[in-house]
C-alpha cells in the first residue's frame, strides 16, 4: 500500500515550525491570491526560507546547495537564455552527455520547470534547491559577467 505524501503546511506544523492556526490562515489566503504556500509564509515571516527548503528537499527528495559557494560556469550558463536565469530565476550549475542540473527554489513551480525543460535540449533535468537570496546573488554577477562582455 502506498502511503500519501503529506503536505508541506503538515510537515511544518509537525515539525513545530508553524503553528495549525497560522497554517489555516495561510491555506485561505492562498486560495484568495493564488500564491504558493511557501511564499506566503514567508511573507508573513511565519517560517525561515532555511526550514522552507529543509522541509521542501525532505518531501522531494531534492538536494539543497548554496550557491553563492558554487563556482559559476559561464560558458554553460551562455547555452540557456538569459531569461531562464533573469525571468524564471532557474540557474544551470552543471552538465554532463546526458543530463543537467538546475538550481530554483520552488519545486512546485510548474512554469519554471516547464522553462527549464524546454531549454535543456533534450537533457535530462535534475533539480537542486537554494534560496532566494542565492539565486539573486547569482543573478546580480550574470548582470556583472554580461555588462563586462560588452564594454
Amino acid at each position: 500500500m502506498e502511503r500519501k505524501k503529506k503536505k508541506i503546511g503538515e510537515i511544518l506544523v509537525e515539525k513545530g515550525m508553524l503553528k495549525p492556526e497560522q497554517l489555516n490562515l495561510a491555506l485561505k489566503e492562498q486560495k484568495i491570491s493564488d500564491q504558493f504556500l511557501g511564499e506566503i509564509l514567508l511573507k508573513k515571516r511565519w517560517i525561515k526560507e532555511s526550514e522552507l527548503l529543509a522541509v521542501l528537499s525532505e518531501q522531494f527528495t531534492i538536494p539543497i546547495v548554496e550557491l553563492k559557494y558554487k563556482y559559476v560556469d559561464w560558458k554553460l550558463l551562455g547555452k540557456y537564455s538569459p531569461s531562464l536565469v533573469m525571468d524564471f530565476h532557474c540557474v544551470p550549475v552543471s552538465e554532463d552527455d546526458v543530463s543537467v542540473t538546475m538550481a530554483l527554489t520552488n519545486p512546485l513551480d510548474l512554469d519554471v520547470l516547464q522553462k527549464a525543460e524546454a531549454e535543456a535540449r533534450g537533457l535530462k533535468v535534475k533539480l537542486v534547491l537554494t534560496t532566494k537570496s542565492d539565486i539573486d546573488y547569482v543573478i546580480e554577477r550574470y548582470r556583472d559577467h554580461v555588462k563586462s562582455k560588452y564594454k
